[in-house]
């Protein structure tokens, strides 16, 4: 991608997720700076209002923000019906909240009743997803990035929910594996639309945040991983890339799993499914 490729999101209308912190903040300056129209999400009104700022401080348009809690399907979507509300286009769908989980690592459940990490990292952005895509058709071209990881592990769709032998990090692979093969099933629906849909890893061990407070020393910077992300959004040669895979800048392969048609139509239905459970108990419409 050329320096000049972001120059080309002037006017574009562009949600982030989890854009408060880390890799999503420095993607809203950046965007913002070159004129992008930003609907950010965040769960701090204080850390929204600062984020807000600094983009304006950039020279960005005064971003929209919603305040949401992605862990319950509620809430994705009352974040969903908000965005439909606000705009009649959204040239961009940045899917970056997520969790690393509990700092003790301990089995959490979302409101819903889901593990925690498989809740906010696979379950809210492919709902979100879902939810936004008659008004990603409608705006076509239009690009569907979702931020998952190189940390991949099989799922067992027996137990999507680790209630068995649980594990913080088993879950946050598998939850991420869950965001790819997401990706490819949405790629294949709309195939035609004009909707392109890519995962990444942006980069390993960035110094975000979730990454400070597990004691881990960073290797990147969030710099080079909005870099990498912003290929995706932005790059012109990749408007006809779609149900792909990156490891930074390069295309990749994900875990074998995503690779499986069946293992995918299996993911869709349990994704599904917890939906509907949380509809019955007065959640997710």
């Amino acid at each position: 991608m050329s320096d000049n490729d972001i120059d080309h999101m002037i006017d574009r209308t562009v949600l982030i997720t989890g854009a408060t912190d880390g890799l999503g903040r420095e993607l809203a300056v950046r965007l913002g700076a070159a004129g992008a129209r930003l609907i950010l999400h965040g769960r701090n009104a204080d850390r929204a209002a600062a984020l807000a700022a600094e983009v304006t401080a950039a020279s960005g348009p005064v971003p929209e923000i919603i305040l949401a809690d992605l862990s319950r399907l509620a809430e994705v979507d009352r974040l969903a019906d908000e965005i439909i509300a606000r705009t009649s286009r959204l040239d961009v769908l940045v899917n970056n909240a997520g969790t690393g989980g509990p700092p003790n690592g301990r089995r959490e459940l979302s409101a819903d009743g889901n593990e925690l990490l498989w809740a906010v990292n696979h379950l809210a952005p492919y709902r979100l997803t879902r939810r936004l895509l008659p008004l990603l058709r409608a705006s076509a071209p239009a690009r569907v990035v979702n931020v998952a990881s190189a940390g991949q592990q099989k799922i067992d769709f027996d137990d999507p929910n680790l209630e068995h032998d649980y594990n913080a990090h088993t879950a946050y692979c598998r939850a991420k594996l869950a965001m790819i093969m997401a990706t490819i099933e949405y790629a294949e629906e709309l195939d035609g639309t004009g909707v392109t849909v890519n995962a990444l890893h942006p980069a390993t061990l960035m110094a975000t945040t979730m990454v400070l407070k597990s004691g881990v020393t960073p290797i990147s910077t969030v710099a080079e991983g909005a870099d990498a992300t912003l290929r995706l959004i932005c790059d012109p040669s990749l408007a006809q890339t779609t149900g792909r895979y990156f490891n930074g800048t390069s295309q990749s392969r994900p875990h074998a799993q995503a690779n499986n048609p069946k293992a995918r139509r299996r993911l869709l239905e349990i994704s599904d499914t917890a939906v509907v459970s949380a509809v019955g108990r007065g959640g997710a419409p």
